[in-house]
């Protein structure tokens, strides 16, 4: 096949434009996002390792979700609906604790040999290695969110000798330094080595709390250097904090119940409630990997 000379220039043209387009895209990486946004209302039930044709799980973040952050401890973190006299399938996971918290109705979880009672607002520790059930024998669903948290790599502890269970009503409010007074909080459970929280034995999990705003209040935008963090609006309304906007810092969006965000190690993060409206958040917060430090605070 004979080519002319302008033949030859436009096919000499278009292989640059290709070598120079497919150049960029291998310079291309993937780029975490500061933050995640979830909506626990909206999320799509998705089969899982615990479900069954009565226990149903939807994932927030973690596992079952097509957007994760590159790196992270948090494993998973969804919501679980178990139907009335419903059990889930039985797991046990070697490198990886978890914490239930009952938003909704009643039930057990079959913690090893024992049978743990669950109601509204219990909140559960379970240790890497233990296996679990969780079932609802009573006339009313169950609602539970679970986390999960990997702990590859940390040292192997001695397994309490009985299921470490508390309720959130039995728990103090209480006034954290360094945040106003407009926000109140539960302290539900926090990392092996403390000694202010409820449940002290978390290893990936530096704390578990509740946050009561008041009407108006905040706990003002802040950031947690090696922590990773997840917010869930339980009620009330205003608006949450997540580390964007066109000055770098933050950016305010509107936040209702069901709302999660799942922040990553040094995003902003904060809320403030709605004039004349309390707030209440549940929030986890946790080592992201090998930046394991003390001293970080709430």
């Amino acid at each position: 096949m004979h080519f002319n000379n302008r033949h030859s220039a436009a096919l000499i043209v278009l292989f640059a434009a290709t070598l120079c387009a497919l150049l960029l895209q291998a310079q291309e990486r993937h780029i975490d996002p500061t933050y995640l946004y979830g909506d626990t209302a909206t999320a799509a039930e998705k089969p899982s390792d615990i479900t069954s044709p009565n226990c149903h799980y939807k994932p927030v973040f973690g596992n079952g979700t097509p957007e994760q952050f590159a790196e992270s401890g948090v494993v998973r973190y969804g919501e679980v609906v178990v139907d009335p006299g419903g059990t889930c399938a039985a797991v046990q996971y070697p490198d990886e604790d978890q914490i239930y918290v009952i938003l909704e109705g009643s039930g057990s979880a079959r913690y090893g040999a024992e049978d743990v009672s669950l109601k509204k607002e219990d909140f559960l520790y379970i240790p890497a290695t233990v296996a679990h059930v969780l079932s609802n024998r009573s006339a009313a669903s169950l609602t539970v969110v679970i986390m999960g948290f990997s702990t590859k790599g940390y040292d192997a502890t001695p397994l309490p000798a009985h299921p470490l269970k508390a309720n959130m009503e039995d728990v103090p409010l209480q006034l954290v330094g360094g945040h106003p007074d407009s926000t109140h909080y539960r302290l539900l459970l926090g990392d092996a080595e403390g000694k202010r929280d409820r449940i002290d034995a978390g290893r990936v999990v530096t704390s578990l709390f509740l946050m009561d705003i008041d009407p108006g209040g905040t706990n003002f935008p802040h950031h947690h250097i090696r922590q990773e963090e997840i917010y869930l609006v339980l009620s009330g309304h205003g608006d949450i904090v997540a580390g964007s906007g066109t000055d770098g810092i933050a950016g305010k969006f509107p936040a209702k119940p069901g709302d999660a965000y799942f922040y990553r190690a040094n995003a902003t993060v904060g809320y403030y409630s709605a004039p004349n409206v309390a707030s209440r958040l549940l929030c986890v917060r946790s080592w992201h990997p090998g930046l394991e430090q003390r001293g970080t605070g709430h």
